[in-house]
C-alpha cells in the first residue's frame, strides 16, 4: 500500500473564489511539492488554458477540473451535521469533474453549451444578495463585487467586500452571520442532479468525485451507494476539512462499493491558513485518470 502527498485535485483562483491567480496558485502547488494539480473552479473551465501553461512551467501534471455546484439530494441528519461541526443545512452539493488532459471534442463542446448558463446563473444570484446585504443596511456596491472575480463570481467575493467596507471583520464573521447556508442573506438556485452532470462529464471523456462528503449530513454507506446508482465515479475522501477517522469511514465506504476517492485540499487563499498539497493518499484508490497523470508512472 503506497502513500503519496503529491496530488491536490480540489483547488480555487480568482477565476472563482480563491485570491491567488492562476500562476500563483501553480507556483504554490509546485513549492509544496504537488506534482498532479487540478484547478477546480466554481462553474467555470475558464482557467484551464492559463492552468496548462504554468503547470508546464513549473514542472508539475495538470489534470483539467471543475467544480460543479448540484442539488441536494438525499435528506440530512441533524445529528450528523452537529457530529460534524456544522451549525447548519446544506443547499448544495458540489461535484469535481476531472477530464483528459485533451478531453473528447465533441462531448467537451456539449459540456460547456451545459455549463455555461450554471455560469451566468451566479451573476443574478449575487445581485440579490447584494440587495439583502443592503437591505440590512450594509452598502456594497454591485460593481464593487463583480469586479473581484475574473470568472465566476461567488459569495467570497462579496464576503471580502464586506469586510474592505467595514461591515464585518472577517470574511468568516461574513459567512458565519449573513452569507452561509441558511443565512439572512444566502440565495438558492435551481441546480442539476448529480446523474444529470456525470452524464455530460462522461461523455467527454471525464469522471466526477462528490466533494467533501462531511458537509451533507449522510450516513457515508447510504451516500456512497447513492453515487453509484448516479454514475459518480468517486468520493473525495481525503479532504483538508476530514478527520482521520471521517477519511477512513469514507475510503471504506468506498472501497466495499467499488467505488474510487480523490484527494484535495480545496485551497482558496492563504488568509484562511490553507496550504495546498499535504494531504496523503493511497495512489491505488485513485480513479486511473488521476493516477496515470503522474510523470513517473
Amino acid at each position: 500500500m503506497e502513500w503519496s502527498e503529491q496530488y491536490d485535485l480540489h483547488s480555487h483562483t480568482t477565476h472563482s473564489d480563491g485570491s491567488l491567480s492562476v500562476e500563483e496558485l501553480a507556483l504554490n502547488m509546485a513549492s509544496e511539492g504537488v506534482q498532479v494539480w487540478s484547478l477546480t473552479d466554481h462553474d467555470t473551465i475558464s482557467g484551464w488554458k492559463e492552468a496548462k501553461v504554468s503547470a508546464a512551467k513549473h514542472g508539475i501534471q495538470f489534470v483539467p477540473g471543475v467544480e460543479l455546484t448540484c442539488d441536494v439530494e438525499l435528506p440530512w441528519d441533524e445529528e450528523i451535521l452537529t457530529k460534524s461541526g456544522r451549525d447548519r443545512s446544506p443547499t448544495s452539493w458540489h461535484l469535481l469533474a476531472y477530464f483528459p488532459y485533451d478531453p473528447i471534442p465533441e462531448g467537451l463542446r456539449l459540456f460547456k453549451e451545459w455549463l455555461d448558463p450554471l455560469q451566468d446563473d451566479r451573476v443574478p444570484r449575487m445581485l440579490e444578495m447584494i440587495q439583502l446585504v443592503n437591505g440590512f443596511g450594509m452598502k456594497i456596491e454591485v460593481d464593487d463585487v463583480l469586479n473581484r472575480a475574473q470568472g465566476s463570481v461567488g459569495r467570497p467575493h462579496l464576503a471580502q467586500a464586506m469586510v474592505d467596507a467595514g461591515h464585518v471583520s472577517s470574511m468568516n464573521e461574513a459567512f458565519d452571520l449573513w452569507l452561509g447556508d441558511g443565512r439572512p442573506c444566502s440565495v438558492i438556485r435551481p441546480k442539476p442532479s448529480l446523474a444529470e452532470a456525470s452524464r455530460l462529464v462522461h461523455a467527454a471523456g471525464g469522471i466526477t468525485s462528490l466533494a467533501h462528503p462531511r458537509y451533507y449530513g449522510v450516513d457515508y454507506e447510504k451516500l456512497v451507494q447513492h453515487l453509484k446508482e448516479s454514475k459518480v465515479d468517486a468520493i473525495e475522501a481525503f479532504h483538508r476539512s476530514h478527520t482521520d477517522e471521517e477519511r477512513h469511514s469514507i475510503w471504506q465506504a468506498a472501497s466495499n462499493a467499488g467505488l474510487g476517492v480523490t484527494v484535495g485540499s480545496d485551497f482558496h487563499t492563504p488568509q484562511w491558513g490553507h496550504r495546498p498539497g499535504h494531504m496523503p493518499v493511497v495512489e491505488s484508490t485513485l480513479p486511473v485518470l488521476i493516477s496515470s497523470a503522474r510523470p513517473d508512472q
